[in-house]
This record gives C-alpha cells, structure tokens and sequence, in this order.
C-alpha cells in the first residue's frame, strides 16, 4: 500500500464515519449508558465539571478522524465495498488493536480505582466504534 491510496478515498464517507464514531462516543460516555461507570472506574469526580475545555471535543474527534482515515485505507487496500466487509474491517482493527491497546494499558494503569473497567469501557466503545464507521465506508466505497 502507498500513501496514492489517499486520493481512491471517498472523502465525504470518511467525514460522515468520523462524525458518526464521535457522536457514538457522545452517547457511550453519556451518564445514562457507561459515563458514571466511566468516571468511577477513572477515579473521577463524579459531579459535573464547571466548564468543558475545547481539547475535550477536538482530541476524541481528531482521534476519531485518524482511526475512521486508517479504516479507510486498510478498506481500500483490502478491496472492502460493501457494508457487511466494513462492519468486518472495524471489528478486526478494533478486537486486533484497540481492544488489546487499551487492555494492555488498563491491566498496568495502577493510578486508576478500577482500570480493567476502565479498559474494557474505553475498547468496547472502539470496537464498536470502527464497526460503525466500517459499516459507512463500506457501504460509500
């Protein structure tokens, strides 16, 4: 694969996978799904912060926007175009790689209160998550 790739992408897919894998991560965090599991298990404050900073929204979603880019180009690398090889591409990026990363960082995070759930939170959103944006790019390739 080369970096020629970039110009096969379909651009708008990739814009609409990011927007979609955020606004799951909106709905994932939120305090009626995993938030208060979330912030328990990271040891934080459980009441309501003051005021949200803008790397609070710009980091996730430029991490958003570099995993769905990386599904992008392993999908047209692989020949992936349809949306049930999409959902397959993100689960394997997302058990193969987010899914151990993030355990492997949880079973040595010592700092926090419950770190394996932290993990298992924190994977389980990305596995999903690049399912979700799979499914989008494979169904716009």
């Amino acid at each position: 694969m080369s970096l020629t790739v970039l110009g096969d992408l379909n651009w708008f897919a990739v814009v609409v996978a990011t927007i979609a894998y955020f606004a799951l991560g909106v709905v994932w965090y939120a305090e009626y799904a995993f938030g208060r599991a979330w912030q328990r298990a990271s040891g934080w404050d459980l009441s309501p912060p003051e005021k949200v900073g803008v790397t609070t929204v710009l980091v996730p979603l430029g991490t958003c926007f570099v995993l769905t880019l990386v599904t992008a180009m392993l999908g047209a690398a692989s020949g992936t175009d349809n949306i049930m090889e999409g959902i397959l591409l993100g689960l394997v990026i997302g058990v193969g790689i987010a899914l151990p990363v993030r355990f492997v960082t949880g079973a040595h995070d010592m700092t926090k209160p419950a770190p394996m759930t932290f993990a298992a939170i924190g994977a389980g959103y990305h596995v999903v998550g690049l399912s979700l944006a799979g499914a989008i790019l494979g169904l716009w390739r």
